[in-house]
């Protein structure tokens, strides 16, 4: 984020807190929709005449079906097909960008610069280059609308007006995020905050969570495959595209595998917050291997909290599946846009 920005969002309703993260007053009245500062995600640019051809043997995506109108997911694997860093990707102009949490910039960048070798690409830290906002609420297309923004109408949908492009991030709540400069990103901020209250970032996570959106943070790098995460399922893997790094092992589960884990929504009621990495116990798991992990997890009050959980398909059926050995059991549900029969 830039200091500029900052400045701005300090200069109102926000402060920050001990880690130095931006948090906003909860409003005294309700509003329809939510105002979102996402600055703890982070850009990656990816520029140059080779950025397409380098990009699609690196994630796990169709990095052609990035378009004017359209995003997507895509991991970054390793060898082994485990996932490094999950993007979301635009194209912008002649520049594609990857969206990342904000920790995962830096290390995500040196991985993917090993690969460049004589390719006429260039990548850049471009966290400060747009400025990100998120909307949220049933009413967030009137607003954007009544600004004279385009608001996308299919998932993952792109619209761009002069230097602002709106994407439509999935979920049952209509929900887009934001990107420009700074300049109209303020006047649309100070348009837009009388009638959306400014929310935390915690409540953008528990919106990802409810719709099954997975991040991966350092916590979590190297320990999910894409089909842990329902990548197959979100529009984050293709299985036609060729050849990517980790893509033998990503197409050998898919056509010659069965897959065994795989990501649920949960709830479990606990007073310290669960982690990402946390991991999951199930008695009757006959694996070797830890019984699950938690991949993202926020608050809901009163000592509840949200989460998405990889755990094991037939402990699942099996029996109790707990937040660490004599941990709390989680309450699993399928994510909303469930799973295959």
């Amino acid at each position: 984020m830039t200091n500029q920005w900052r400045d701005f969002l300090t200069a109102g309703a926000a402060y920050s807190d001990a880690e130095g993260r931006l948090q906003f007053t909860e409003p005294t009245t309700p509003t329809a929709c939510r105002l979102f500062d996402l600055s703890h995600l982070g850009l990656i640019a990816v520029r140059g005449a080779d950025t397409v051809s380098f990009l699609q043997g690196q994630l796990s995506n169709d990095i052609r079906e990035l378009s004017a109108s359209h995003t997507q997911l895509s991991a970054h694997c390793n060898q082994k097909g485990r996932i490094l860093t999950l993007f979301r990707a635009m194209r912008l102009g002649e520049t594609v960008y990857l969206q990342a949490p904000l920790e995962r910039v830096a290390a995500s960048l040196q991985h993917l610069s090993r690969f460049i070798l004589r390719a006429k690409v260039t990548l850049s830290d471009a966290s400060d280059e747009l400025v990100r906002l998120g909307l949220a609420g049933e009413t967030a297309p009137d607003l954007l609308a009544a600004q004279g923004l385009p608001a996308p109408e299919l998932d993952n949908g792109l619209a761009q007006s002069d230097e602002i492009a709106v994407i439509r991030i999935p979920g049952a709540t209509p929900r887009f995020e934001i990107l420009g400069p700074f300049a109209p990103l303020r006047a649309l901020w100070e348009a837009l905050a009388p009638q959306a209250a400014p929310a935390n970032a915690a409540d953008w996570t528990r919106l990802d969570i409810q719709a099954g959106l997975p991040n991966v943070y350092d916590r979590t790098v190297e320990t999910f495959v894409p089909q842990m995460l329902n990548l197959q399922l979100i529009d984050g893997v293709s299985f036609n595209k060729g050849c990517y790094t980790g893509q033998e092992v990503v197409a050998r589960m898919q056509f010659l595998g069965k897959l065994k884990r795989r990501m649920y929504l949960a709830e479990v009621e606990r007073d310290t917050p669960p982690q990402p990495g946390e991991e999951l116990f199930n008695a009757s798991s006959a694996s070797q291997q830890t019984d699950g992990w938690v991949v993202d997890a926020c608050p809901l009050g009163d000592a509840r909290h949200a989460l998405l959980a990889v755990t094991e398909i037939a402990a699942v059926d099996a029996g109790e599946i707990r937040l660490g050995a004599d941990g709390p059991v989680l309450s699993l549900r399928e994510p909303p846009y469930g799973f295959p029969a």
